[in-house]
């Protein structure tokens, strides 16, 4: 029996008429009805997930306007070493939601449209698994992840005017579904569309119900180590930024109505993004611009802290588990692991690596790399390094794209477009001598033992998240005479 209420394209009338169909839903058989204990409150998860936004918010030290974000980081705690595990969208929100390397849940590359990847059968969920612990489960805005049957929200909300660029209606989407939830724990996740490009710039070409529009000046902006200084790079950053402060407005929107329900001191806030800024040399890269996110955890009852530790996008899930007293699958190990015992805290010595992993962006453009970094060092695998790497869609239409490119000689950042363009089999970056990571030791007899240690480091990991790409972890003989 079909027990999902999927309410989609929603105006501000039909989003609350739509939330009547959700207590009904709720009851169809299959469907785990708990209610929260007589005075204890129930533990609820709001995860807020940006798209395409690199390390740019004012608590990060950049000159972008993003004052909710920023007050939201002072009240929790501010991850300065958050990365995810691949840098780009779908198999990163794959990431988040399974606790897994997507060459372990199957999202290799993108889900939409013509790419259609999808999670491996028997891959557990956070909607999935908090909805059988009774949670209420929403999605809403952009989904980006399949197959349907292992994201069993219970609603999925998508507004009709503006879709999901429209934040002021996302805010009415989820508080609506939030109110209707009475005293059940909820677990909404809130998909962003900012500040991934649009059609136009970063849909700043209208103006925005409940916005107030922040503009950037093109000279003032801050160029990051990997782009070149040209007028077209600078103006596409400002759209950028002006796309950035209005998702800050529309989060503190959403904080604001949390506050107004009563439920914000028993809810955890997460605030991450899916990878790297849509801009060459970051998204879809194993770069530090392309994974180097920001994080921002509020629990209640955790005091503020600035953390240190190196953690992955593979932790989230862990962490909301965790929140809610939920066990993780019992079929498979997560990589990742709950953040929850160091909120509040300055660091953690323990967490001193993150691992990355990488196989497609568009279906037609396969590149598997994967990577392990330390806070001293880069190691990048490129597994099918003889060919070109490829540029993703929308920012090979992007005028910073096109302005590089006109030009072979014209530089990212630092490092030539050939080089960029054409990788070797391994790479290694001492990033204490060279954070922007331009010069390959990978070779250099003087760097020899710390490549076989983080080399042998990486192998291990793979092998024991079985990688597919790692020889002897797959056999095509395995089926051979069962059938």
């Amino acid at each position: 029996m079909m027990d999902d209420a999927i309410v989609c394209a929603m105006d501000r009338r039909n989003v609350l008429k739509g939330m009547a169909g959700i207590a009904a839903a709720s009851a169809a058989p299959g469907f785990a009805q708990t209610t929260t204990p007589p005075g204890k409150k129930p533990r609820n998860v709001l995860l807020l997930i940006s798209d395409d936004q690199g390390l740019d918010l004012g608590c990060y030290g950049v000159a972008v306007k993003t004052p909710r974000l920023d007050r939201l980081a002072r009240g929790g705690t501010l991850f300065r070493h958050g990365y995810a595990a691949v840098s780009s969208c779908s198999p990163s929100r794959a990431v988040i939601n399974t606790g897994l390397y997507t060459h372990q849940n199957g999202m290799y590359g993108l889900q939409h449209d013509v790419h259609h990847q999808s999670l491996l059968p028997g891959i557990e969920t956070l909607p999935a698994m908090l909805r059988r612990a009774g949670y209420a489960t929403a999605l809403v805005g952009k989904k980006h992840v399949g197959p349907d049957s292992a994201f069993p929200y219970q609603a999925e909300l998508v507004p009709e005017r503006g879709g999901i660029r429209d934040v002021r209606e996302l805010v009415i989407a989820a508080a609506s579904f939030i109110r209707s939830t009475d005293e059940r724990p909820f677990f909404v996740t809130v998909a962003y569309s900012d500040p991934h490009r649009a059609a136009v710039d970063y849909g700043n070409d209208r103006a925005w119900p409940g916005v107030k529009p922040e503009s950037y000046d093109p000279r003032r902006v801050q160029i990051p180590s990997h782009l070149p200084d040209l007028a077209a790079v600078r103006q596409d950053i400002a759209e950028y930024y002006e796309s950035l402060s209005r998702l800050d407005a529309g989060v503190g929107m959403i904080l604001d109505d949390l506050a107004a329900t009563g439920r914000a001191d028993d809810t955890l806030v997460i605030f991450l993004s899916d990878n790297g800024r849509p801009f060459p040399g970051a998204k879809t890269n194993l770069y530090d611009a392309g994974l180097h996110l920001p994080l921002i955890v509020h629990a209640p009852g955790s005091a503020p802290a600035v953390n240190d530790a190196m953690v992955s996008w593979t932790d989230i899930a862990p962490t909301v588990l965790d929140w809610a007293g939920v066990a993780p699958p019992a079929a498979y190990k997560l990589s990742g692991t709950s953040l929850l015992p160091i909120l509040g805290k300055a660091g953690d010595p323990a967490r001193d690596a993150i691992v990355a992993s990488h196989d497609f962006h568009e279906i037609n453009q396969y590149y598997p790399m994967r990577s392990i970094r330390t806070r001293t060092h880069n190691y990048i695998l490129n597994l099918a390094w003889q060919l070109p790497y490829p540029i993703a869609g929308d920012v090979a239409g992007s005028p910073s794209w096109k302005a590089i490119s006109a030009d072979p000689a014209i530089p990212l950042g630092k490092r030539s477009q050939a080089a960029y363009l054409q990788r070797p089999p391994e790479e290694l970056y001492d990033l204490t001598r060279d954070p922007d990571e331009l010069v390959n030791v990978a070779a250099d007899p003087a760097y020899a033992a710390i490549k076989a240690r983080l080399a042998e480091r990486l192998r291990t990991i793979r092998a024991e998240t079985r990688d597919p790409w790692l020889a002897g972890q797959t056999d095509p003989y395995s089926h051979v005479g069962q059938h």
